[in-house]
């Protein structure tokens, strides 16, 4: 009897591999860092050769370190950094660029050209229910068909190929065989219809791109083939793929309708289960094919936030932390509560989508000290998921009654707290490690009956702390007060 499931974690950051047993136990776990280049301001850049050799090596040292022999594997699963656009050439497997990552903001100009073109944007909103901005696949994958010298020749003669990293890998792993992906990525690209389940032939003909690159489109948790038997030895089914946050939100068993989870990581990625209905926000989410089985399909909705731990990496930059630990330790002992950092890097993305706004802090005195800062930091990544849940109450008729949370930053108690206070909802945080190689573990073993339901993996036992509000509601508003006339300050900062 095959005894464990491997998933296939791919960040933006590092590569995981991480084997589980049929308790939902970690049996084996391996990481790698990888690369991000930034050739302009902007721009964020990855090898995807290195992405795939990196995956491999750590799925490897999984196994060897762990003594368990991939014959013993019954499945894998992929998860990936989403949106993150890879274009590779038919005949030979090799991309014909460097992948442009989920949070560049390169094609910027290609999104305003297409956003611009009469009549289509309503079209856009009403397939995809997906705002416009270079987060998602649609403005990269024309960025590189107008950038890359001969691609869109060779795009139209049939000889690239699209995908995001789950198609990479998954194309890979194959032996070159497999051009595919799953409706959870496909819904990232703005070129997927939510509804029909399907590429959009005239969205893909408004953006100026070929059908013939785009991979097929499978259920989230189905047999997808087989891993090439150079690969690790012998071959082994692959189940599952899914974009990261929605592998977590399965990971932490959001199952039901009305379930939410925050991840805390170098962004920070809301999303609330909507079940089987499709809710277009009026308030700046998006809306997200979270899983599917079979014919049932589960919707989402969701707010990303580009910087979150990312701001304490500048500080990190800065000389003033030498670790996030450090940043919680020192906003512990702050004094000053009207300080705001507002670290619009990259703009700020949901539910504001401004892509004209800068970073900034407010309420600087000559007091103001780097304990102050460092808890500015911790308190923005608090404010901003405030931001998205204000923008969500709107959206939903019912209330969220409390927020499920994991990732690097939710290790602070701290930012745990300040995020129950802002909030006024209690926090859960899965104590659980490894939440999204957990979902896509789960989505993998589903497909071959080595779990036999979602009400069996509810079973499995999990570890939370629960952190409940401790403000009261007129400091909690008074805080978010000063928050929301901050982010006033940095809309549309450029070009002031």
């Amino acid at each position: 009897m095959k005894k464990y499931i491997l998933a296939l974690d791919s960040g933006t950051v590092k590569n995981r591999a991480v084997l589980f047993d049929r308790t939902g136990r970690m049996a084996g776990y391996a990481e790698r860092p990888l690369t991000v280049t930034h050739r302009h301001p902007g721009w964020a850049e990855q090898d995807a050769e290195e992405i795939y050799e990196i995956q491999r090596l750590v799925a490897a040292e999984a196994l060897r370190r762990s003594g368990i022999e991939a014959s013993e594997v019954e499945a894998i699963g992929i998860t990936n950094q989403r949106e993150t656009t890879v274009l590779w050439d038919r005949a030979t497997g090799e991309p014909i660029a460097p992948a442009i990552c989920w949070q560049s903001q390169q094609s910027l100009g290609e999104l305003r050209r297409l956003q611009e073109a009469e009549g289509i944007a309503e079209e856009f909103r009403q397939k995809t229910s997906m705002v416009f901005t270079p987060y998602f696949s649609i403005s990269k994958i024309i960025w590189l068909l107008d950038h890359v010298p001969g691609a869109r020749e060779k795009a139209e003669a049939g000889d690239l190929l699209f995908g995001t990293v789950d198609s990479w890998l998954l194309y890979r792993l194959s032996g070159d065989r497999i051009h595919a992906t799953d409706c959870s990525n496909a819904s990232r690209t703005m070129l997927f219809h939510l509804k029909e389940l399907r590429w959009d032939a005239t969205l893909l003909a408004h953006a100026g791109i070929p059908e013939g690159i785009m991979p097929v489109v499978y259920p989230t948790s189905a047999f997808y083939g087989t891993t090439a038997k150079e690969v690790f030895g012998v071959e082994i089914p692959i189940t599952a793929l899914a974009g990261n946050q929605q592998a977590d939100l399965f990971g932490q068993r959001c199952f039901a309708p009305g379930m939410a989870k925050n991840t805390y990581g170098k962004g920070s990625f809301f999303l609330l289960n909507t079940g089987d209905r499709l809710l277009p926000s009026q308030n700046g989410l998006n809306t997200t094919i979270a899983w599917t089985f079979g014919n049932a399909t589960t919707y989402a909705l969701e707010g990303s936030v580009m910087v979150a731990g990312y701001a304490l990496d500048w500080l990190e930059g800065l000389g003033l932390i030498t670790s996030p630990e450090e940043a919680t330790a020192l906003a512990g002992t702050a004094k000053e509560s009207g300080l705001y950092f507002v670290p619009a890097f990259r703009g700020l993305s949901a539910p504001y989508w401004d892509a004209g706004a800068r970073g900034m802090l407010l309420g600087l005195s000559e007091t103001t000290t780097r304990a102050d800062i460092a808890r500015a930091a911790l308190s923005s990544m608090a404010y901003r998921i405030r931001d998205i849940a204000e923008a969500l109450g709107a959206d939903i008729p019912v209330p969220l009654a409390e927020l499920s949370a994991d990732g690097g930053g939710a290790k602070s108690d701290l930012l745990m707290q300040l995020q129950a206070d802002i909030l006024g909802l209690p926090v859960r945080r899965q104590e659980t490690e490894e939440m999204t190689a957990r979902g896509i573990a789960f989505l993998a073993g589903l497909a071959t009956g080595f779990w036999r339901s979602v009400e069996e993996l509810a079973r499995l036992p999990q570890k939370t702390r629960l952190f409940t509000p401790k403000l009261s509601p007129e400091e909690r508003e008074a805080h978010y007060d000063g928050w929301q006339s901050a982010v006033l300050q940095v809309m549309g900062w450029s070009g002031r």
